[in-house]
């Protein structure tokens, strides 16, 4: 069963929230997170990229950046630009995006279900990755960026969650074209009642946020051993927002390289008819509508449509048969020399909200070679290899939008 808490969120006034809740910390660098405050001021990138107000030759990842998130986030208390609900809540937050619409409930999620896989995840997580949210967590004693939860969607949750959607607290668009309304459940009957519809989910899959809820487990260990806490605090607790699986948008994850590794186009474009039916693609980008397909736009200015031999694609495998599985075994290893995605610095991703355009431009700027666009990798996938206990590749989804944080804070010192 689905153990989920509400919890005493901390959230901007309502006047400002527009102006306070920001992108997630890893979709950006720091150049782009000091543009963005410089400015605003109220950006919550001063907890989340706290090193926006340290000199440039500060470590981003010294003690001084998360002393100073720790300080910012004060601060904003403080001054009330953040406040904390003085009862536990659920709340209730609907995004927008052009035609797709997503409803997800912000809850506190069980670290140990997590543990015992109830929380089920299908990546593997970097050291130093995970080291930095431990060290964020610890030193802000919060949880500032959700973990995005998917469940198999269950129509009696979804009406009982429309329920409470009557007045929003906080109700804009951001300067992406993105819609964000958030409310506030704070009814005692209504919670149970969700408790009680949740603890029939007999499992949730983190959809992305694997290192934030790593972390998050890390620090209860912590936080159990440091402090004596027992089962039932909010640092057992780790933010997430969950969404029924229908309602997850994942775009395509697409790939550029920077060179033919010692091909020339001509030949490079021989290698893969070996594995894959090719077509000059003359109706501009190449834009993939089916699984096993792909596009390729190579430094010669041209569009190729590529559709995976029968014989390449695995049938028996969930990892295996995905197309970002197919791609790396047959072209990005073999041909191209990248033998670990994760830590070749030849090879770049580029989620599909930037388009087909920016894989062109990418090449035609002669920094890279080639690239490879993708179908999206669907939720059903990602269920059925966390089911099977596998890990997929990195970089197979790419989720939009994205969740903005600050909605909603969890603190785990209260």
């Amino acid at each position: 069963m689905a153990v989920i808490k509400p919890f005493c969120g901390v959230r901007p006034a309502p006047e400002l929230a527009e102006k306070v809740v920001s992108l997630p910390y890893d979709v950006m660098d720091s150049e782009e997170a000091r543009k963005i405050t410089e400015q605003n001021p109220y950006s919550f990138l001063r907890v989340t990229k706290s090193e926006v107000d340290l000199d440039r030759t500060v470590d981003i990842h010294g003690p001084q950046v998360y002393e100073k998130a720790a300080e910012n986030l004060r601060r904003f208390i403080a001054e009330g630009i953040l406040r904390q609900d003085a009862t536990p809540c659920f709340y209730i937050y609907k995004q927008k995006m052009g035609d797709h619409v997503q409803i997800g409930l912000v809850a506190g999620a069980s670290v140990a279900e997590y543990q015992q896989n109830i929380i089920k995840k299908h990546e593997l997580t970097r050291h130093d990755k995970e080291l930095d949210r431990v060290n964020h967590i610890t030193v802000t004693e919060a949880q500032t960026g959700a973990v995005f939860l998917t469940y198999q969607a269950d129509p009696a949750i979804n009406t009982l969650i429309a329920s409470h959607m009557r007045t929003p607290v906080y109700d804009f668009i951001t300067e992406d074209g993105i819609g964000h309304t958030l409310y506030v459940v704070s009814d005692e009957k209504a919670i149970a009642d969700l408790e009680a519809a949740f603890q029939k989910v007999p499992v949730m899959y983190i959809a992305d946020g694997h290192h934030r809820s790593a972390a998050a487990a890390r620090v209860a260990k912590t936080w159990r051993e440091r402090n004596g806490a027992a089962d039932g605090t909010e640092a057992e607790r780790f933010l997430a927002v969950i969404f029924p699986h229908d309602m997850m948008y994942i775009m395509d994850y697409n790939r550029v390289v920077a060179d033919l590794n010692g091909f020339t186009p001509e030949a490079f474009l021989q290698a893969i008819k070996e594995k894959f039916d090719v077509a000059e693609y003359a109706d501009g980008a190449c834009k993939p509508q089916a699984a096993h397909t792909f596009g390729m736009y190579l430094n010669t200015g041209k569009w190729y449509a590529l559709t995976a031999k029968a014989a390449i694609i695995p049938v028996d495998n969930p990892v295996e048969s995905l197309d970002v599985s197919i791609l790396q075994a047959r072209v990005l290893q073999p041909l191209l020399g990248i033998e670990d995605p994760r830590t070749d610095k030849r090879i770049h991703f580029v989620g599909g909200i930037r388009g087909m355009a920016e894989l062109e431009r990418l090449v035609d700027s002669g920094k890279f070679a080639v690239a490879f666009s993708m179908f999206p990798t669907s939720i059903t996938e990602l269920m059925a290899i966390a089911d099977a206990g596998q890990i997929m590749p990195p970089k197979s989804t790419w989720f939009e939008p994205k969740l903005r944080d600050a909605m909603v804070i969890h603190t785990i010192a209260r």
